[in-house]
C-alpha cells in the first residue's frame, strides 16, 4: 500500500472518514499531513496516530465556516510543503430540521467546502508545473436526490456533488483534477446520530481504502456502495408521483 500523495491536506479529521483517510496517508507513506477538526481531543489522538504510523503531521483546531481563519490555514500549510491533495471533508448532520440546523448544515456543509477548496485552487495555479494536484470535495448518496428523511442534509450534499462536477471539467486545464466523493452509510459522528434504517453500513477504514484507490486513478466521482448509487440515482430519474410514492413507504427517522 502505498501513494503518489506526499503533503495531503485534510478538513474534518477528527472522525469519521477523514479521519480514517489521515490513518490511511500515514501508513501509506505520505510525508506531511495537515489536520484540522473542531475537537482539540480528538484531532490530537488522531495526529498522534498517524505520526506512530510515520507521517509528519500538523495538527489545527479549525472552524471551516470561518472564511477568513479557513483562508489563512490553507494558504500557511500549502507554504509548509507543496500540497498535492486537498479533501475537503468536514461536513455535519443537521438531525432535527429546526432553522438554526439548517442553516448550520448548509453553512458547514457548502461554504466549509468553499473555504477549502478556493484557497486551494488558488495556491495550485501559482504552480502550474506540478503534478499531482488534486481536489476532492466530500458529498453524499444523499446528493444524488432530495431524500425526505434528511431534506436540509441532502440539499447540501446535492450542491457539493455539482459543484464538484463542474469544477472537474472547469479545471482540467490548470492540470488540476478534481473528484467527488458521495458514500453512502459510513461509520461516522454522523451515522451515530442516524435513527432510521442504514443499508450496505460500511467500516470507515474500508471506505477510505475505496477514496484513496480511486482517488489514484482520477476518478470523478467516487460513489459508493453501489446498490444504493444505483438506487438514488433511479430515484432521481424517476417521475415525482411514482418517488413520491416510493419514498411515502420507506422506513422514517424516529
Amino acid at each position: 500500500m502505498s501513494t503518489k500523495f506526499k503533503n495531503i491536506l485534510i478538513t474534518g479529521a477528527s472522525s469519521g472518514i477523514g479521519e480514517a483517510l489521515a490513518l490511511h496517508y500515514a501508513a501509506a507513506g505520505a510525508e506531511n499531513l495537515f489536520l484540522c477538526g473542531r475537537n482539540e481531543e480528538r484531532l490530537n489522538k488522531v495526529a498522534a496516530e498517524c505520526a506512530g504510523r510515520g507521517a509528519k503531521v500538523f495538527a489545527e483546531i479549525l472552524d471551516v465556516t470561518d472564511r477568513e481563519a479557513a483562508e489563512k490555514w490553507v494558504k500557511k500549510c500549502a507554504a509548509a510543503a507543496p500540497l498535492n491533495l486537498v479533501i475537503a471533508n468536514a461536513g455535519v448532520a443537521t438531525v432535527e430540521e429546526t432553522p438554526e440546523n439548517i442553516r448550520r448544515t448548509f453553512n458547514t456543509n457548502i461554504f466549509g467546502v468553499v473555504n477549502t477548496v478556493l484557497p486551494a485552487v488558488e495556491s495550485f495555479k501559482q504552480a502550474p508545473e506540478r503534478a499531482d494536484k488534486t481536489i476532492a470535495l466530500l458529498a453524499s448518496i444523499a446528493g444524488y436526490h432530495g431524500l425526505p428523511s434528511c431534506p436540509s442534509y441532502s440539499a447540501s450534499k446535492a450542491c457539493v456533488k455539482a459543484w464538484g462536477e463542474a469544477l472537474r471539467g472547469s479545471l482540467r486545464g490548470e492540470g488540476i483534477a478534481v473528484s467527488i466523493i458521495c458514500p453512502g452509510f459510513v461509520k461516522s459522528r454522523i451515522t451515530d446520530k442516524n435513527t432510521c434504517p442504514m443499508p450496505f453500513f460500511w467500516p470507515a477504514d474500508k471506505a477510505a481504502a475505496v477514496i484513496a484507490a480511486r482517488l489514484e486513478r482520477n476518478v470523478g466521482t467516487i460513489a459508493f456502495p453501489w446498490p444504493m448509487r444505483f438506487a438514488t440515482w433511479l430515484m432521481s430519474i424517476l417521475p415525482n408521483a411514482l418517488s413520491d410514492f416510493i419514498y411515502a413507504r420507506l422506513p422514517h427517522k424516529v
